[in-house]
């Protein structure tokens, strides 16, 4: 073996193969992809959107037909002749034209009164829940669909799997106990890093681990060292043509819609482009933040709600336009609602249930079970009727086609929305 070669083997072990530009770079988890699988890219993909902070899901469906809800929000409450309506009882917020656009095309499910028994009001806590999907752990080093990416690793080789885009660090719902998934701050800085140095060093270094990365499985004999090795060149290999596809992707691709010029907006463009790329990825997580709304709720609320909902009518009018959207199912998520009654501070205050949206061509629309009472309270909360875990079970059995049951350690009816 040449010394350049072998300087590039050494440099290589120290280097854990790749460096990508993702957190965290232990992603190159040995499960991370497996030998023998199917081809996934055909699969529908799950797109999570985390409404970070506790929305207010009384002020997202409004309940414009009930007195006590004006009662409790007297300077809060929506104005009726405001509201988008959907039936004679509730109705979106003003600023969700988008939503109501998808609503009217049977494409957004609204999920009324998902929670869990005894909710927790503390934001980290309670975020805890909804990631791990375990109310009752009081710690848990795993999130649901990190288990559910561990028991389908058959499934998905060298493909990218799952990545969360836009978060400094990895959320715990995709955290598993075999696989490390990518948390990819923008796709300009997902390249591969080959050290200092000419620019001929790094294109012979780039060469020699394509070689290694292509060569034949090893020997069966080796045992376990030919495993690793096998693993170790898979890895360089799917580094290689992930990031080589989105490269190319993004260079060449032209949304079919416009964005709005906010952080969601630019997000799902992102999400978009991924999709396009066909790396295989089943899931993608983006979270957008802002809405623990102590104080002057109003227009903080109203530009959240319309960021939400602008991106999200954008992005699948963009997937539609390249043939991608019959593939995708969107979710949202909050750790809580907040209180039926406004406070002092013309905010609302840590609450408890609220709604589920979910988004797609292969969504079932509506409205699915009743708004929670505004009378029949728990310590000024609203009741949930839903477990999440049901929301859950569905998108997993029905979207993602994971074991359910495996996954969230228990049985959970599923929900008609998909």
């Amino acid at each position: 073996m040449s010394t350049t070669r072998r300087l590039f083997l050494q440099q290589l072990g120290a280097a854990g193969i790749v460096s990508l530009g993702v957190s965290p770079p232990a992603f190159l988890s040995r499960a991370a992809w497996a030998d023998d699988a199917a081809k996934a890219s055909d699969g529908r993909i799950l797109v999570l959107v985390q409404m970070a902070g506790g929305n207010d899901g009384l002020n997202t469906v409004v309940p414009h037909s009930d007195p006590e809800y004006y009662k409790n929000r007297p300077a809060l409450g929506i104005p009726k002749a405001n509201v988008l309506k959907i039936d004679d009882a509730l109705g979106l917020h003003p600023q969700m034209t988008g939503f109501k656009e998808l609503y009217d095309e049977g494409r957004l499910a609204i999920v009324q009164g998902v929670g869990y028994a005894n909710p927790d009001r503390s934001h980290f806590r309670s975020m805890d829940i909804w990631h791990s999907a375990r109310p009752d752990a009081e710690y848990t080093q795993d999130g649901w669909l990190g288990r559910g990416l561990d028991l389908t690793v058959e499934q998905h080789a060298g493909k990218m799997r799952a990545m969360a885009l836009g978060t400094n660090r990895l959320p715990l719902a995709l955290l598993g106990s075999k696989v490390n998934v990518p948390s990819i701050s923008n796709l300009a800085g997902y390249h591969l890093e080959l050290g200092a140095g000419p620019e001929a060093n790094r294109q012979l270094q780039r060469r020699l681990m394509g070689e290694i990365a292509e060569r034949p499985s090893s020997s069966s004999k080796l045992g376990a060292a030919a495993s690793n090795l096998d693993f170790l060149r898979k890895t360089a290999l799917t580094a290689f043509t992930s990031a080589d596809k989105l490269k190319e992707v993004t260079a060449s691709y032209k949304p079919a819609a416009t964005y709005p010029t906010n952080g969601l907006g630019e997000k799902l463009k992102i999400v978009a482009q991924i999709i396009a790329g066909d790396l295989g990825t089943r899931v993608i997580f983006v979270s957008l933040d802002g809405f623990d709304t102590h104080a002057q709720q109003a227009g903080a609320h109203q530009a959240l709600l319309g960021e939400l909902s602008s991106a999200v009518r954008a992005f699948f009018q963009d997937l539609k336009g390249h043939s991608l959207d019959e593939r995708v199912v969107l979710a949202t998520f909050s750790e809580f609602g907040r209180r039926v009654k406004e406070n002092g501070s013309l905010g609302t205050d840590h609450g408890a249930a609220s709604q589920v949206f979910v988004a797609g061509p292969t969504v079932k629309g509506g409205i699915h079970g009743k708004h929670p009472s505004l009378t029949d309270l728990t310590e000024g909360d609203l009741k949930f009727h839903t477990d999440f875990r049901s929301v859950y079970a569905t998108l997993l059995s029905k979207v993602l086609d994971w074991p359910a049951e495996t996954v969230l350690g228990g049985q959970f009816p599923t929900i008609d929305f998909v």
